[in-house]
């Protein structure tokens, strides 16, 4: 006799999947009493907004395969995810409060964005008067050799990172090294290492250095100057990584290498003290008048554009244009609003893909899930060293934003803590940074992920180091 219990509707297993799909496809029905956020997590529409963002991930991931720019697919990502939301929440008769969450996490973009173009503008106008340029030639016509030169780049990257950010002075110091390497493709690699790890630990400890210090400051959890906190274990973090590594760097001194000609030009040194005195303004007027900081870089960005007028009434020898076609005209003279232009567009917008994605699962209440079992099963320690070691694999700047949301109930320690974290745990891997990414491009076959990977045993104890010298340091923080 043949059993037909199987495909009966009684059936035990037939009950609890028609249970599920009721209760992913209607749970939200019964809770839209007001029009506050609402848990979508068990919804259908919280299951598909996470696999948008898991997908678009993907993509940015393998964006050295694929040829695709990061920014594209989490753009449509956030649009995807938000048009979800809007979808939902429509149909129980709330569009107020989508629309109000929009403008929110825009404003929180809105005000990273600015600032970060104002900085891109004054890099771009220093790279044009020619500043990183003459640097370069200086640190190659010093003649040095390659264990010094590895000494060299990695603690200029560890100065100048917290002013410039540590994706530009990697790009920069790694041309230093490219310039004198030239078929020493080993020699390449462990330096791009070193200067990786130099530039995300001094970026680690200023608001200017790295994305997730200026999202924490613009946040208002910490004043300016409580960053430097983080001086000393991010000087560990660099320092005992790299001196391991330099017994793995030839002593031997590289040719004369001949470089071209690119003279400091006209307003060059003018335009870095201009640039330091607009993170002089950007400081003291949020530290002050607790205005955004976003504002003073807009003031500098103001007094760059005068300095410009300045330069293209006065400037007689003007650079030349190597862009231009036969034939042309191969001059023109300073102008600022082609610094604006050159600014890293795609990582801006990047940044408005990540922040409008994550905001989207925040609303949601993905993040606040998050929060309870991370922040309050494990611990806030636990929980931010374990941040670090995440924005290895996924970039720390969706994490630190998401960190960011859900709005942890933390001592000063613990924000310090998850700022160092973020910020050195990038260097882990080769894709767990900008800077990483950026220098794997750069030096295309000689710097690679598994170059990188050999060494992350070391970097992992120069990581452990400066937990601890934080925990030692900073403990009367907690």
């Amino acid at each position: 006799m043949t059993n037909t219990r199987k495909s009966t509707p009684s059936h035990p297993a037939t009950k609890a999947l028609m249970a599920l799909v009721t209760m992913l496809l209607f749970t939200p029905l019964y809770a839209f009493a007001s029009g506050e956020p609402q848990d979508l997590t068990m919804h259908l529409a919280g299951f598909i907004a996470i696999g948008i963002f898991a997908i678009a991930y993907v993509a940015v991931i393998l964006e050295e395969k694929i040829h695709l720019r990061k920014s594209k697919p989490v753009m449509l990502s956030a649009s995807l995810i938000w048009a979800i939301i809007a979808w939902v929440y429509k149909t129980e008769g709330f569009d107020a409060s989508v629309e109000q969450a929009i403008r929110h996490n825009f404003l929180e973009y809105a005000e990273l964005f600015f600032f970060l173009l104002v900085a891109m503008t004054y890099i771009n106008a220093m790279v044009e008067r020619g500043v990183f340029a003459a640097l370069r030639n200086k640190l190659i016509e010093k003649g040095f050799s390659y264990r010094q030169l590895f000494w060299v780049t990695g603690c200029l990257a560890f100065m100048i990172s917290p002013v410039a950010d540590n994706l530009t002075t990697a790009l920069i110091m790694c041309t230093v090294v490219l310039a004198v390497g030239e078929n020493k493709p080993e020699f390449v690699s462990i330096a791009c290492i070193n200067i990786v790890i130099a530039a995300n630990a001094g970026g680690a400890f200023s608001p200017f250095g790295d994305i997730t210090t200026l999202m924490v400051w613009q946040k208002g959890i910490m004043p300016f100057f409580d960053f430097f906190n983080l001086f000393l274990p991010s000087l560990v973090n660099y320092l005992v990584p790299a001196l391991i590594m330099q017994f793995w760097v030839s002593t031997d001194r590289p040719q004369q290498q001949l470089t071209e000609e690119s003279p400091l030009q006209h307003g060059g040194i003018h335009i870095i003290f201009l640039f330091l005195f607009t993170i002089v303004i950007a400081v003291a007027s949020h530290s002050a008048l607790h205005i955004p900081p976003v504002f003073g870089m807009m003031t500098g960005l103001a007094l760059l554009k005068f300095f410009g007028f300045y330069l293209r009434m006065n400037d007689h020898v003007p650079y030349t244009n190597v862009m231009a076609p036969p034939g042309a005209a191969n001059h023109e003279k300073f102008d600022v609003f082609d610094k604006v232009a050159k600014a890293e567009w795609d990582t801006l917008f990047f940044f408005y893909g990540v922040i409008m994605s994550v905001g989207g699962l925040a609303f949601m209440g993905y993040l606040s899930l998050a929060s309870t079992y991370i922040y309050g099963d494990l611990g806030p320690t636990t929980a931010n060293i374990l941040v670090g070691i995440i924005s290895a694999i996924v970039d720390n700047i969706p994490v630190m934003f998401a960190v960011l949301s859900m709005q942890p109930d933390m001592s000063e320690f613990q924000w310090l803590l998850v700022t160092l974290s973020a910020g050195v745990g990038g260097s882990l891997l080769s894709v767990g940074s900008a800077a990483g990414v950026a220098l794997m491009g750069q030096a295309k076959g000689q710097y690679t992920f598994f170059g990188h990977l050999k060494w992350t045993p070391v970097i992992a104890l120069g990581y452990a180091a400066s937990i601890l010298c934080h925990f030692l340091l900073n403990g009367n923080l907690a």
